[in-house]
């Protein structure tokens, strides 16, 4: 059967991350995989008044739900990922793209009911997915890529995708320069590998392949601290922190990878839907105070 690898890259045609991207997709490649590149750069993603523009948001969608796989590469913008990847997510993940949300809609309709809350259900987010990521900078200091590979998760984890590789690597400032970095090329090859070895596994099939982190969930370091109290600032995984220093992890139902808290949160969802439903006559009429409150301005007011 065959599998396919879909890769997205994220900045510069040509640049960086594409050719970190290329070197894993050419490793997949070598390991069976049908592999496409899609370049954000090239999308049209419209996400204000723009109901003329062509809007390519949902052509990538038909792709992600093809797909066996996927691998994103991007660049490092002040410490995160660009806004136009943001902008895809907003478009296409949350909710709608929710592995619990969708299975239990499913059901619903399976024993001839309708949900509560309109949500499109696409019962294709439910086919197992494995996914790597790849950010590149230019920066040597790992304080300068803090907060790219956790924003990456965002991708991911509503459709219940296993996140099986990811790594970042700087000192690519200028264009093309990650060829100078041998080991990274090469580990970009081994993320291909990792991932196209994991191709069609359920979500509690696949392994971690990467590098482990502190969470024992989406294997990054990045935490709230609050007092003693832990929380992975990724997923949500809790804990508490040890006299050693070292996180113990004490309730990973609370990190939004898992099931358990996606149907949490739909439970959520639901139970604020209802109790603003009975209150929608007042909700309306506290809402009029901010009617004739309007100092907007406006690009075609000049």
């Amino acid at each position: 059967m065959t599998t396919t690898m879909l890769g997205l890259s994220c900045g510069a045609p040509g640049g960086s991350a594409e050719i970190l991207l290329k070197e894993a997709l050419r490793s997949a490649q070598a390991a069976g995989a049908q592999v496409q590149l899609v370049r954000l750069e090239e999308l049209h993603l419209p996400s204000g008044p723009d109901p003329t523009d062509r809007d390519d948001a949902w052509w990538f969608w038909e792709r992600l739900m093809d797909a066996d796989g996927l691998i994103v590469s991007s660049p490092m913008f002040s410490r995160t990922v660009p806004g136009r990847l943001k902008v895809l997510a907003d478009r296409l993940l949350g909710p709608n793209a929710d592995a619990a949300i969708i299975a239990t809609l499913l059901d619903l309709r399976s024993r001839g009911e309708e949900p509560a809350m309109a949500f499109r259900v696409d019962e294709r987010v439910l086919k197992p997915r494995v996914a790597g990521f790849i950010a590149v900078g230019g920066s040597l200091v790992d304080r300068w890529h803090t907060l790219t590979l956790p924003a990456m998760h965002v991708l991911t984890f509503s459709m219940q995708t296993a996140v099986v590789d990811q790594f970042a690597v700087g000192g690519a400032g200028t264009p093309k320069s990650v060829v100078l970095n041998e080991p990274a090329v090469a580990r970009a090859a081994q993320l291909g590998a990792h991932v196209a070895s994991q191709l069609g596994r359920a979500f509690d099939d696949a392994t971690y392949a990467g590098e482990p982190g502190l969470c024992p969930l989406c294997h990054l370091d990045v935490v709230v601290l609050r007092g003693t109290a832990v929380q992975c600032a990724t997923c949500g995984a809790t804990g508490e922190l040890r006299a050693d220093a070292g996180v113990s992890w004490t309730d990973l139902t609370t990190s939004v990878i898992t099931l358990a808290e996606k149907r949490e949160h739909y439970r959520e969802i639901l139970e604020t839907a209802g109790r603003h439903a009975a209150r929608r006559p007042e909700i309306e009429e506290r809402a009029t105070a901010y009617d004739d409150f309007d100092p907007t301005i406006r690009p075609d007011q000049r």
